[in-house]
C-alpha cells in the first residue's frame, strides 16, 4: 500500500513536524508513506482567493500519483469513525487500490479541478482545523486504521 499526503503549505513549527514524522515512522510498518507539500499562495499576490486556489490546485493535481484513489479532506465530506476509516481503507485495498492520496487544501479551500479529481471526500467533523493540525490528525487516523485492520492494540 502506498499512501501519499498532499498538503498545501509547510509545517513551520517543529512540534507539528515532529508529530507528523512520528506517525509517518509508525505507518512505515504498514505502508509506504510520502508527504508532499505544495506552496501556499498569498491571495493578495495571486489575484485573490480564486487565483490562490487555482495556483494551489495545479500544484496539488501535479503531485497526485497516477491511478491513485484520491480522498479530499473537506468539512462537507463524509464523516467516519476510526473504525469506519479502517473499514474504508481495507475495502479500497481489497478492491485493488494500491495507492491512496489524501489531499489537505489551503486556507482558501481547493479549486473546482481538485474537487473533480477527488474520488471521495472525508470530514473530521464540522469544526475547522488548522492545516497543520489536520495533517497530524490525518496521519494518526491512518496509523490507527492499520492497527484496527490488523487487530493490533492501540491506546484509547
Amino acid at each position: 500500500m502506498k499512501i501519499t499526503v498532499v498538503a498545501v503549505g509547510k509545517l513551520k513549527e517543529r512540534f507539528w513536524s515532529d508529530a507528523c514524522a512520528e506517525y509517518v515512522k509508525r505507518l512505515g510498518g504498514y505502508a509506504t508513506v510520502k508527504v508532499l507539500e505544495v506552496p501556499d499562495r498569498d491571495p493578495a499576490k495571486s489575484g485573490g482567493e480564486d487565483g490562490a486556489r487555482a495556483l494551489e490546485g495545479k500544484a496539488i493535481l501535479a503531485a497526485i500519483p497516477d491511478r491513485s484513489h484520491v480522498i479530499l479532506l473537506d468539512v462537507a465530506g463524509k464523516e467516519r469513525s476510526s473504525e469506519e476509516i479502517a473499514a474504508r481503507l481495507d475495502d479500497l485495498m481489497v478492491r485493488g487500490s494500491s495507492s491512496i492520496t489524501f489531499v489537505i487544501g489551503g486556507s482558501c479551500g481547493v479549486s473546482d479541478e481538485v474537487y473533480a479529481r477527488a474520488d471521495e471526500r472525508l470530514s473530521f467533523g464540522r469544526i475547522t482545523l488548522p492545516h497543520n493540525l489536520a495533517r497530524v490528525v490525518l496521519l494518526e487516523q491512518a496509523y490507527r486504521a492499520f492497527k484496527i485492520m490488523r487487530g493490533e492494540p492501540y491506546h484509547k
